[in-house]
């Protein structure tokens, strides 16, 4: 309200965050209520109108980790997809997010203009991040691209969807035919994207640079899921390097 900036204390801030956000996670409490608030705080203070005040942050839960697509599951879904006839457009979309890690919208707001056959590149404009990304295309996506493009004009939408809400619907009932479990847009793609790319060996700064994952927490903590037996794998790995005991 009208209250002077000099007049904030803390106390004052948890309580706001609470009062507007009262069912929200503590996430969301830190990310739309405290993050704000320190951002004007800090303005005032660099103007010399008051000074610095510590806003501690609630702590947040332990984020959700969404069991990804499988590689069988792709193939069942994309396999249905044939059966069905007419549904080209579904199962492209749904191989390039897996295999560029591009959100839903992201890719329905990708057009032919922003294709690049020949270099196997589409470039994905307006991203989460306010920035242009560019992702590579599998020779199974500029397969299946050449057969879509055709009669297509560049001002054209590739994948023919303007609502992501349509797209999670497809999947659903194309989910229910073949028989297997509903995984919405994001899970398989980008989570897809994220745990593949990590088990084909990928680094993990490489994966998080190709899928445009700025937060190396939010990569870890909530898109990559637990490796079973971890130690027995790296134990596995590392036995490939022998080391002399001979002195």
């Amino acid at each position: 309200g009208d209250r002077p900036v000099t007049a904030i204390v803390p106390f004052d801030v948890t309580q706001m965050a609470h009062a507007l956000y009262p069912p929200a996670k503590n996430s969301t409490k830190n990310r739309q209520a405290l993050s704000p608030v320190r951002a004007v705080i800090m303005h005032a203070y660099e103007r010399g109108w008051c000074n610095p005040i510590r806003i501690r942050s609630f702590k947040e839960e332990r984020p959700h980790r969404r069991k990804p697509a499988t590689p069988v599951w792709l193939h069942c879904f994309l396999l249905q997809c044939e059966r069905d006839g007419g549904l080209e457009h579904l199962a492209a979309l749904v191989l390039f997010m897996a295999q560029t890690g591009a959100r839903v919208s992201e890719a329905i707001r990708l057009q032919w203009s922003e294709v690049d056959l020949h270099a196997r590149t589409a470039l994905l404009l307006r991203t989460k991040t306010s920035t242009n990304s560019l992702r590579h295309l599998t020779d199974d996506l500029v397969d299946r691209f050449r057969e879509l493009r055709k009669g297509e004009r560049d001002e054209d939408r590739v994948f023919r969807y303007t609502c992501r809400n349509s797209v999670n619907e497809r999947l659903k009932a194309v989910c229910k035919r073949a028989a297997i479990k509903y995984l919405p847009s994001h899970t398989c793609g980008r989570h897809y994207f994220a745990n593949a790319a990590l088990d084909a060996g990928v680094g993990v700064r490489t994966v998080m640079e190709a899928g445009g994952w700025e937060s190396g927490n939010v990569f870890l903590g909530t898109y990559v899921r637990p490796r079973v037996n971890a130690s027995r794998t790296v134990a596995d790995h590392l036995n490939g390097y022998r080391f002399s005991r001979d002195i």
